[in-house]
């Protein structure tokens, strides 16, 4: 269905505060019932109807007005106009009662699966219209999503109606042109609407062209702009916007939506199974940094997307094992600048497309979802599904069988039909002989992660878009259990954080499980810091300016139980320690060293801002991290969304064996430090390498020579583009005799705004604190114990 207008002296009430009948978290083997109710004014008067809207109703449910059945729906992503002002006393309860899938579950259905899958218990849901969200056991156990779960509301219409508002809005060099089409009707007992004119309003000025009205109600014209204001992921620039209003007989306003100018490539045409995927806006390759979005409540959905932008990431996917985004949801991705990769909600399983009724639900989900998101500007990915191809191939069938019609076919015309101007992927992933493999097509990379591969697989497994990659038990602030919130695969005997304790004795040569069970506390500092390096080190290699990577998306971006998840944010929203170490590699402008084995070590500098910058990158070379032996300084130009790396050896000059890869003797230095400045002296970046290993070994802070102190809070922009706000929280400068690596400062009740960071001698590191700053301490994987933060005043 597409957007909702807001028509000018139409009555809307938004259906919340539900109650329950039942105790308990809802499931797959109860009934439910949700009760509501309504005092929102009598029947319909004349000249008026009244219709009540349902954005979704998980899954079998049966909608009662006053003990009148008036919907009943079995597609959780069905949405639903009904009209009921005969039914409107005044004092009315509305009724949605829920029946257990089990009686269809347990039912055997045609045609036979061709494959199967261990994603979920029940393979029968693949004849049922329902998110696997919440019945995946090993990362989604529950409980499944029950009942009212999209916006729903009740609307009183006077006057006219507008409905199947379609917005598609195009870039052809410095014009803007958008194509609007909508159903305009008058309400029996008033006049027909004569005249429709769309007004375009915003940062190009406001412009007004009149639309053709047909005797049926459609109202179509297009309204061109010139040199108009473009629209770019935040990343890159502005998300510029616009408002859009129809006028219906130069009285009555309908508010049809914001648009966004800008051009996308590749378009819907481009083979990605074939080809791959690099986007490019306005003309701008766009290094993507994703994660995949996890369901949350309405109200979480634009502080999620907020805390997504600040950690340096452009994009989110909607995954096929969890829901469709709500409008506000694509509001807010376009307002902030996030890019969206748009699954059709099927994962895994073989769906029986062949099936009449099947197919029909299909076909109107889908044209009602492509209605919703299509001229969005921040839309640019479509794909059909989520591991069906590999799916089937994995179990050992073709994975041709995999695409079928459904993905090979019906969704790319219908989304075709749809006006999208965006990709099409049949399956993620796809490509290549078989589409696990992680150079072609696209790619679910996790060779670093689950697969336990030394982190140089990032570069030789030659992934060129990862569709979903590091899987990553990490660890948030604060205790956790032993297990608690870690992802397994089903019937494996190991879990994500026995991968995590991997990497914790590859990179820090540690006995994990000795040192969980001796020094708990610090078990799980060099937890959250190791998940940190791995994610800074994939991001970093792809992000380089050779690396043949365009991309890459997170699995995922927020945990759904509290834990050590996947989620880069916790169940509650705020960002874990590997966030903000992974934001470092990520900010619009960064730099990070690259160790290229006997090339020495790169470092590379990315600046995606719309604006030209003049910076210095400085290096040095450390003995015992502390005396510098060797410095060298170059200035940088950098032109708008550019990417470069120096040679560290070649900024010094001569050969210094930087990454210790020669070894014609004792190494020389042990910490190999990149500092990037802006013209004015402001820290843009730094960037340090330790060719001999991250130092682990605890010391006193006494022997690091670490000082901890307040300082004021001043505002602008921090190394990783995020605005800081002059007054609020704390400011805690640090400074250091010796490196000291992966440092955090936290406390109850504080977080910290930069985390995991290195602090080197000679340069004094800033962290903002939000929160209660009354008790905070300092710990890092080279200190021993934690160093208290003086008091204010002191």
């Amino acid at each position: 269905m597409p957007r909702w207008p807001e028509v000018a002296g139409h009555e809307v009430v938004a259906l919340d505060g539900w109650s329950v009948d039942e105790d308990g978290p809802p499931s797959d083997d109860a009934a439910r019932t949700f009760r509501l109710r309504l005092r929102a004014g009598g029947p319909a008067a004349d000249g008026e109807e009244v219709v009540l809207r349902f954005g979704g109703l998980a899954t079998l449910c049966t909608v009662s007005l006053n003990d009148t059945v008036v919907l009943e729906s079995d597609a959780m992503f069905a949405e639903h106009v009904v009209e009921v002002g005969a039914l409107l006393t005044g004092d009315d309860e509305l009724v949605v009662r829920c029946a257990p899938l089990t009686e269809v579950l347990a039912g055997r259905r045609k045609p036979r699966q061709r494959w199967r899958t261990k994603l979920v218990a029940e393979a029968n849901l693949r004849f049922v219209r329902t998110a696997l969200h919440g019945r995946c056991p090993g990362f989604s156990p529950g409980p499944p999503i029950v009942g009212p779960w999209r916006p729903a509301q009740l609307e009183r219409r006077r006057r006219v109606v507008v409905d199947d508002v379609a917005l598609r809005p195009s870039l052809d060099g410095a014009v803007g042109a958008i194509d609007v089409r909508a159903r305009v009707r008058g309400i029996t007992g008033h006049v027909s609407p004569s005249s429709v004119a769309v007004v375009l309003d915003g940062p190009s000025g406001r412009h007004e062209a009149p639309l053709a009205l047909s005797d049926d109600g459609l109202a179509a014209g297009v309204l061109a702009v010139t040199d108009v204001a473009r629209w770019w992921p935040h990343t890159h620039g502005e998300p510029v916007r616009h408002d859009v209003s129809l006028w219906i007989d130069g009285e009555v306003e309908a508010r049809v939506g914001r648009v966004g100018f800008r051009e996308l490539s590749p378009g819907p045409d481009h083979d990605v199974a074939r080809d791959s995927l690099a986007l490019a806006v306005n003309g701008t390759p766009v290094f993507v940094r994703g994660a995949v979005w996890t369901p949350v409540d309405d109200d979480a959905v634009r502080p999620t997307l907020e805390a997504a932008r600040d950690a340096g990431l452009n994009l989110v996917r909607l995954a096929g094992t969890g829901t469709y985004g709500s409008d506000a949801f694509h509001d807010a991705c376009d307002e902030l600048g996030m890019l969206v990769w748009q699954d059709f909600m099927y994962a895994n399983l073989d769906y029986p497309i062949a099936d009449p009724a099947f197919r029909a639900t299909v076909e109107a989900e889908a044209c009602q979802e492509l209605a919703r998101i299509a001229g969005r500007p921040s839309l640019a990915v479509l794909c059909g599904n989520s591991e069906v191809e590999q799916q089937a191939a994995m179990f050992g069938v073709d994975a041709a069988l995999g695409r079928g019609e459904l993905f090979g076919e019906l969704l790319p015309a219908l989304a075709r039909e749809a006006g999208l101007d965006v990709p099409y992927v049949p399956s993620a992933p796809c490509g290549g002989d078989l589409p696990f493999h992680p150079s072609a097509g696209v790619a679910n990379y996790f060779g670093v992660g689950g697969y336990r591969r030394p982190l140089r697989d990032a570069r030789t497994a030659g992934v060129r878009f990862a569709s979903e990659c590091l899987a990553v038990a990490n660890v948030p602030d604060g205790d956790v259990a032993d297990g608690e919130g870690v992802a397994r695969d089903v019937d494996s005997p190991w879990d994500f954080a026995d991968v995590r304790n991997h990497y914790l004795r590859e990179l820090y040569g540690v006995d994990p499980e000795a040192l969980r069970t001796g020094d708990r506390t610090r078990y799980l500092e060099l937890s959250r810091a190791v998940s940190g390096e791995l994610l800074a080190h994939v991001f970093g290699e792809w992000r380089r300016a050779t690396s043949p990577c365009s991309g890459g998306i997170v699995l995922w971006l927020r945990d759904v139980l509290p834990g050590a998840g996947w989620g880069l944010l916790d169940d509650t929203g705020a960002p874990k320690p590997v966030t903000r170490r992974l934001a470092q590699v990520l900010a619009p402008t960064a730099c990070w060293i690259v160790d290229e084995g006997l090339g020495g070590l790169d470092v590379h500098v990315a600046h995606d801002g719309a604006a030209p910058l003049q910076a210095e990158l400085h290096v040095a070379l450390l003995a015992d991290g502390q005396r510098v032996l060797e410095e060298a300084t170059a200035p940088l130009a950098l032109a708008p969304h550019s990417t470069t790396h120096r040679n560290v050896e070649g900024l010094l000059g001569r050969f210094a064996d930087a990454s210790y890869a020669y070894r014609f003797g004792p190494p020389a230095h042990d910490t190999v430090v990149a500092t990037l400045r802006d013209a004015a002296g402001a820290l843009l970046g730094q960037a340090v390498g330790f060719p001999l290993g991250a130092p682990v070994e605890p010391r006193s802070a006494d022997e690091l020579g670490l000082r901890a102190a307040r300082a004021s809070v001043a505002g602008g922009q921090d190394h990783t583009g995020q605005t800081r706000d002059a007054g609020s929280g704390a400011a805690i400068t640090l400074e250091a005799d010796r490196v000291v690596h992966a440092v955090r400062v936290h406390g109850p009740g504080a977080t910290a705004r930069d985390d995991l960071i290195t602090v080197v001698p000679g340069t004094p590191r800033t962290v903002h604190v939000a929160g209660d700053p009354s008790n905070l301490h300092v710990s890092a994987t080279n200190l021993a114990g934690t160093l208290p933060v003086p008091a204010a005043g002191h």
